[in-house]
């Protein structure tokens, strides 16, 4: 556990050591903070308009119109700046020629990986923490924000972030080409996210599954405010999944030696 705190300790602080961490938080900022003014822009414009034609005015919702919205516009900002954060999680190194001095030291793999994913999802942690303050901004226009639908909104987020991660640290181990890890993560990244698309024309008995390995149809119901444990579970095991694999890929350096 101490190891793998050193581990986190020392990735996480490599991260802010370099300009990219601050312009891959800096342009997730600007890019979810232009999607959040133009959605309370257009909930201000219809909120003009129910003013002067009551009969639509309770059919203005703020979860719907704002949240939903923002949220999934968010997690696809997320799908094009997390490859680029775990592009360097092993594949830097392995460039650098630093990765077999790290396995001399007495460090188990577990911890190397434990340590090295849980540094991309602290910065990651650091670049979603300014979107906690949209709900301030909402009350100051003069809107009433539903904090559940919006902590759990960030809740399957932080979910669907880890797992992105986990499969970006796993596509980095494979690799010591950092654009090749860019790449292939957001190709698999990409795969996940859009593979429920074809479950509308897929032969009836394989509908289900393609919708249930879609990685955006399990943050539909956060989007919204509900929380599903099939949901969780799935985040879970995903996470789970490619970490494991990401564990068998460095222990195979042992069958190779």
């Amino acid at each position: 556990m101490i190891k793998a705190l050193a581990i986190f300790s020392k990735d996480f602080r490599s991260y802010f050591s370099s300009i990219i961490a601050y312009i891959i938080i800096a342009i997730f900022l600007v890019i979810s903070g232009y999607f959040f003014f133009s959605l309370v822009g257009f909930f201000s414009l219809l909120s003009m308009q129910a003013t002067q034609q009551p009969m639509y005015e309770g059919g203005l919702n703020l979860t719907e119109t704002i949240l939903t919205p923002l949220f999934m516009n968010v997690s696809v900002t997320m799908l094009f700046m997390i490859p680029i954060l775990t592009m360097r999680s092993f594949a830097e190194e392995k460039k650098a020629g630093t990765t077999e001095l790290l396995f001399t030291y007495p460090v188990s793999d577990a911890a190397v990986v434990a340590g090295k994913y849980c540094a991309v999802v602290g910065v990651f942690m650091v670049m979603l923490v300014p979107i906690l303050l949209y709900p301030v901004l909402i009350s100051i226009v003069g809107g009433q924000i539903e904090y559940v639908t919006f902590f759990v909104g960030i809740l399957g987020l932080v979910l669907m972030g880890m797992s992105f991660i986990s499969l970006g640290v796993f596509v980095s181990s494979l690799t010591e080409n950092q654009i090749i890890s860019v790449t292939v993560s957001f190709g698999m990244l990409l795969l996940f996210w859009i593979v429920g698309w074809s479950a509308s024309f897929a032969p009836k008995g394989l509908a289900p599954y393609l919708t249930n390995i879609s990685i955006i149809e399990h943050y539909k119901n956060f989007a919204q405010g509900l929380i599903d444990t099939q949901d969780i579970l799935f985040y879970t095991l995903f996470i789970i999944f490619f970490l494991f694999f990401t564990l068998r890929v460095l222990e195979s350096r042992n069958w190779r030696g």
